[in-house]
C-alpha cells in the first residue's frame, strides 16, 4: 500500500500565488504586445506609403526615363537601408531600375490605380525570409513616352521582429521575476498568517485525558479559525461527558455486580461447608439462577446502551400508525397487568417517525416500570397525543408519589429512588435509561413528572423533516 505524500498548505497556496501573478502578467503583457505589434505594423505600413507617394510624384514631375539613368543613386538614397526593395517596370516587363542590395526575391503585387490615393489597406504583407515579415505596395504611374510604368516597393521587416521579439522576452522575464518574488511573498505572509492554526494545534496537541476540561483558546483567533474551534471545543465537551460517564458507568456496574457475585459466592460456599438435602441444593441453584439471569439481562441492557449506533437508527426510522403501536404494547402486557390487577387502557392516534424496534423497547420499559410499582385495581393508560411539531407518547400509572429531588435522575443508570426496593432478575436499574438513550437517538424528549399519586412519563418523537 503506497503512502501518500502530504503537502505543505504554505508551499500550496504560495505556488498558487506564483502562478496566478505569472498568468496575470503574462496576459497583460501579452495583451500589450499585441498593440505593440498593431502600432509598428501601422507605423511601418505608413513609412511604406509615405515611400511610394513619394516615388509617384517625383516621376510624374519629371522624365522617368532620364532620371533613372542619371540618377539612380537618388532611388538607393530613398530607401534608406538594405532590407528596402524598389522596382520600376512595364507591366510584364523587365524592370527599367531594380534596387535589392539585400537580393530579396521580389514579389509580384498588384498595383494601385493612377488616380488612387494610397491607404493602409493597400499594403500586402507577405511571408518573408526567416520568419521576417515582408511588407510591400504597388502604384501606377504614367511615365508620359514610357507609357504606364509600375512602381513596387518593399521592405523586410527585421528591425520591428527583433524589438518584438526583445518585449517578448522582457515580458517573459518580468512575469517570471514577479511570480517568484509573489511566491516569496506569499510563502512567508501565509506562513506568519497560519501561526494562529499553529498555536491551536500545540494547545491541541497538549490536551489529553487529565485536562479534558480545558478548551481552545477563540481570543484573537481569525475569524476564519472560530467554526473549528467551536467544533474542536464541543468534541471537547462530549468526550469529557462520555470519559465522565463511561467512569460513571464503571463504578456502577463494579457497585451492581459485587452484590449479585457475593451472594452466588457466599450462598455456594456455605452449601458447600456441609452435606445437605437435595431440596436445599435445589433451593440454592433456584436462588443463583435468579441472581444470574438478573446479570446477564444487566450485561444484555449494557451492551445495547454501549452498541447503538445513532447513524443507523436515524437511516431505519418509518412513519409508524401511534394507534397500533399503543394498541400492540396493551396487548403485549396485558397478561402481566393482569396478574397484579392493574388495567390497561391505549388511545390516541397519528404518526410516529422513529425505528420500530427501538420505540417498542422504550415502551415495553416504560409499561413494565409502570406495572411494576403501580397500585393494585388502578389502571395504566398510554396515549398518543399528535402535535404540529411531532408526537408525544404519554404512559400513566397510579402508585406512590415520586419526590420532587428523585424525578431529574430517574434516567441515571442504575439510579433507584429507594435502594431497599427487591432486586430481582427483572430489575437492574437501566430500563430508564435505555429509555433515555433511545429517545436521544431520535432527536426527541423525555420528562417524568408524578403529583398526587399520579406519575406520567412523556416521550415526544420530531415529525419527519420534508
Amino acid at each position: 500500500m503506497t503512502r501518500r505524500r502530504h503537502y505543505s498548505l504554505t508551499l500550496r497556496l504560495a505556488v498558487i500565488f506564483a502562478l496566478l501573478a505569472f498568468a496575470l502578467l503574462a496576459t497583460l503583457g501579452v495583451a500589450l504586445y499585441r498593440e505593440l505589434e498593431r502600432e509598428l505594423i501601422k507605423r511601418d505600413d505608413a513609412a511604406l506609403i509615405y515611400r511610394t507617394d513619394q516615388l509617384r510624384n517625383l516621376l510624374n514631375d519629371s522624365n522617368t526615363l532620364d532620371l533613372i539613368k542619371t540618377k539612380p543613386e537618388l532611388f538607393q538614397n530613398m530607401l534608406g537601408n538594405s532590407e528596402s526593395v524598389l522596382s520600376i517596370a512595364a507591366p510584364g516587363q523587365k524592370p527599367l531600375l531594380l534596387v535589392n542590395p539585400g537580393n530579396i526575391e521580389m514579389p509580384v503585387v498588384p498595383a494601385v490605380a493612377k488616380d488612387h490615393a494610397l491607404g493602409l489597406a493597400d499594403v500586402h504583407h507577405l511571408p518573408g525570409v526567416n520568419d521576417v515579415p515582408f511588407a510591400a505596395v504597388a502604384a501606377s504611374i504614367d511615365s508620359g513616352d514610357l507609357g504606364s510604368l509600375q512602381v513596387t516597393t518593399g521592405r523586410l521587416m527585421t528591425e520591428r521582429t527583433a524589438m518584438l521579439a526583445s518585449y517578448r522576452l522582457s515580458v517573459f522575464i518580468l512575469a517570471s521575476i514577479a511570480a517568484i518574488i509573489l511566491a516569496l511573498v506569499g510563502y512567508l505572509l501565509v506562513h506568519r498568517g497560519l501561526l494562529p492554526l499553529r498555536r491551536l494545534a500545540r494547545h491541541a496537541q497538549g490536551i489529553g485525558v487529565g485536562n479534558l476540561a480545558e478548551r481552545l483558546d477563540s481570543h484573537g483567533a481569525p475569524k476564519e479559525l472560530l467554526p473549528m474551534i467551536d467544533a474542536f471545543n464541543t468534541m471537547l465537551e462530549r468526550l469529557a461527558r462520555g470519559f465522565v460517564q463511561l467512569g460513571q458507568v464503571s463504578t456502577d456496574m463494579a457497585h451492581e455486580l459485587r452484590t449479585p457475585i457475593n451472594n452466588l459466592l457466599g450462598e455456594t460456599q456455605v452449601a458447600l461447608q456441609q452435606s445437605r438435602s437435595i431440596e436445599s441444593y435445589q433451593q440454592l441453584l433456584a436462588s443463583n439462577v435468579e441472581e444470574l439471569e438478573r446479570l446477564a439481562r444487566m450485561l444484555d441492557n449494557m451492551l445495547f446502551l454501549a452498541r447503538t449506533d445513532p447513524a443507523s437508527a436515524l437511516r431505519q426510522r418509518q412513519e409508524l400508525s401511534a394507534a397500533d403501536e399503543v394498541e400492540r404494547i396493551a396487548d403485549y402486557f396485558e397478561g402481566l397487568a393482569s396478574d397484579v390487577e392493574v388495567s390497561i387502557r391505549a388511545e390516541g392516534e397519528g404518526v410516529i417517525w422513529a425505528e420500530p424496534m427501538l420505540l417498542r423497547r422504550a415502551l415495553a420499559n416504560l409499561c413494565a416500570n409502570a406495572i411494576k410499582y403501580g397500585a393494585p385495581r388502578s389502571e395504566l393508560l398510554i396515549q398518543a397525543v399528535p402535535q404540529a411539531e411531532g408526537i408525544t407518547l404519554r404512559v400513566s400509572n397510579q402508585g406512590e408519589t415520586i419526590a420532587a429531588e428523585h424525578l431529574p435522575r430517574l434516567f441515571e443508570r442504575f439510579y433507584r429512588v429507594d435502594e431497599s426496593r427487591e432486586r430481582s432478575a427483572q430489575s437492574n436499574g437501566l430500563g430508564l435509561s435505555i429509555v433515555a438513550t433511545i429517545m436521544q437517538l431520535h432527536n426527541g424528549r423525555y420528562s417524568v413528572s408524578s403529583e398526587a399519586g399520579l406519575t406520567c412519563f412523556e416521550l415526544f418523537f420530531p415529525r419527519r423533516d420534508d
